[in-house]
């Protein structure tokens, strides 16, 4: 079959040009010559200025998988690091605030200590600080156990006093330990004279730790509402001069040749946490 002129070659497949390695020396030259060229002439630093802002998304974006992945660590330590402070601060809070009441009641206690020291410059006998251990749970009975006895010196009918007045005295003495009655206890009475006249009677307990009762007051007797009973030192059993309690009611009855005189002591008998005992100048003989 003839062809004419007119007919198309044919196209080669593949067009053979410059080798690999030509290409590369090529490449290579001309990445020499720029860089040569931008250290002598420094005119590509505008074109790298111009670049890296337009690069700077492409890092970004980049380093975006990395920045969340650290930010992820870090949150969940954060978050491991504030619950473990938080659980210490809270061990933290309730120490220091049972510390706080511990001073607190650390400081009550010296304040009633100072008051019952200092009630003592009223007295010209010896004292001894004592503290109460155990109160008696019968509701009949108002009797406290002090932590001194014998070996103290401690005697049956030695009186206690606290700051503000008399509480009472020692009904039983043991080797450690003594109990002691209050002034409140029905079996229990004193003699007492009214501060504001020197009128005489005898304070006798209720069973009620905040009531005392004057018997045989006569109705004529001059005595009012807040005049301080305190003790006649009669039977030299209490210190003379010492706070027993103040008047609180006075009732005169026309048919009656008595009034009806009842007194609140003034010693905290419910909150005293220590004591004094009174050693009397006399206190030998009653130990005897």
């Amino acid at each position: 079959m003839l062809t004419t002129d007119k007919e198309p070659a044919i196209k080669p497949l593949f067009v053979k040009g410059p080798s690999i390695g030509a290409r590369l020396l090529v490449l290579s030259l001309l990445c020499l010559l720029l860089i040569f060229a931008g250290q002598r002439y420094h005119w590509l630093e505008l074109f790298e200025s111009r670049v890296s802002v337009i690069a700077a998304p492409f890092y970004w974006v980049a380093n975006a998988p990395a920045r969340l992945l650290r930010w992820g660590s870090d949150s969940a330590q954060s978050r491991a690091q504030l619950i473990e402070e938080n659980a210490q601060m809270r061990v933290e809070t309730l120490l220091l605030r049972g510390k706080a009441q511990r001073l607190a009641s650390l400081e009550a206690e010296n304040v009633r200590l100072r008051e019952l020291l200092n009630s003592s410059a009223l007295l010209d006998d010896s004292v001894l600080v004592a503290e109460l251990i155990s109160v008696s749970p019968n509701p009949l009975q108002h009797q406290i156990v002090i932590n001194k006895g014998a070996s103290e010196g401690l005697y049956i009918g030695q009186p206690i006093i606290d700051a503000q007045g008399l509480m009472g005295q020692i009904i039983e003495v043991g080797p450690l330990h003594s109990r002691a009655l209050l002034i409140t206890d029905a079996s229990h009475a004193l003699p007492v004279q009214i501060n504001r006249n020197g009128v005489r009677s005898i304070a006798e307990g209720t069973g009620l730790l905040h009531e005392l009762v004057l018997r045989h007051v006569a109705a004529s007797t001059d005595i009012r509402v807040g005049d301080i009973l305190v003790s006649s030192g009669l039977g030299q059993r209490f210190p003379a001069g010492y706070p027993v309690a103040v008047v609180t009611e006075v009732t005169n009855d026309p048919g009656q040749p008595f009034a009806i005189v009842k007194a609140s002591p003034s010693a905290a008998l419910n909150r005293s946490r220590h004591v004094l005992l009174v050693f009397s100048h006399g206190s030998a003989q009653n130990r005897e």
